[in-house]
């Protein structure tokens, strides 16, 4: 699978060396870098205990703002990707003040499968817009079967983002981050079928 994140825009030097995606999933954060990549690619986390071990979608293990169904005897010991049922292509964009050490404003992770021209299936996540990054099915469901050319990213209108819950911060507005998942939702479409 194609893919356009580049590992030094995530974290600063230590935590590209010594963190771990599960511990940045695990924290929970509506803007953990590593949570909206793992939602676009449809991932299961795989959690154990002396229980035993099991997996669950991590759109469902993701509750909220720092909570999640990890319960206190349970660690995460991996994640299931599956594979894609046509060749796929992925990208990641990220709109912070640097391009590493910093928390998100907004992200976008996105994957498009090529099914002979058209796309097959695509998915579109989007952090740092609600308590908890979420994927935009509206979006990938009017996304399905369109043909991958430019102006595809002209179909993304402001409603396929209103399960969006952005808030006011110091980072941004809500109205600011509204208007710049819209952008990069966009761009990233347009990126992807510049690369299928």
């Amino acid at each position: 699978m194609g893919s356009s994140l580049r590992h030094e825009r995530v974290g600063g030097v230590q935590i590209q060396n010594a963190g771990t995606i599960a511990g940045n999933i695990c924290n929970a954060s509506p803007a953990a870098d590593g949570i909206p990549p793992l939602l676009s690619l449809n991932a299961d986390i795989v959690l154990a205990s002396t229980r035993g071990e099991h997996a669950m979608p991590l759109a469902k293990f993701i509750m909220g703002n720092r909570k999640t169904r990890c319960a206190s005897d349970e660690i995460v010991t991996g994640f299931r990707i599956p594979k894609p049922v046509h060749p796929a292509t992925s990208t990641f964009l990220k709109l912070g003040a640097r391009k590493y050490l910093v928390i998100s404003i907004v992200m976008v992770a996105a994957v498009i499968e090529n099914d002979n021209g058209n796309i097959g299936a695509g998915r579109i996540a989007v952090g740092s817009c609600s308590a908890a990054a979420k994927c935009l099915h509206m979006l990938e469901r009017s996304l399905a079967g369109q043909p991958i050319a430019a102006g595809i990213g002209d179909l993304v209108t402001k409603d396929h983002l209103n399960q969006l819950s952005p808030i006011d911060d110091v980072r941004g507005s809500a109205d600011y981050r509204r208007d710049v998942a819209l952008t990069l939702v966009r761009r990233a479409l347009e990126d992807l079928v510049a690369d299928a």
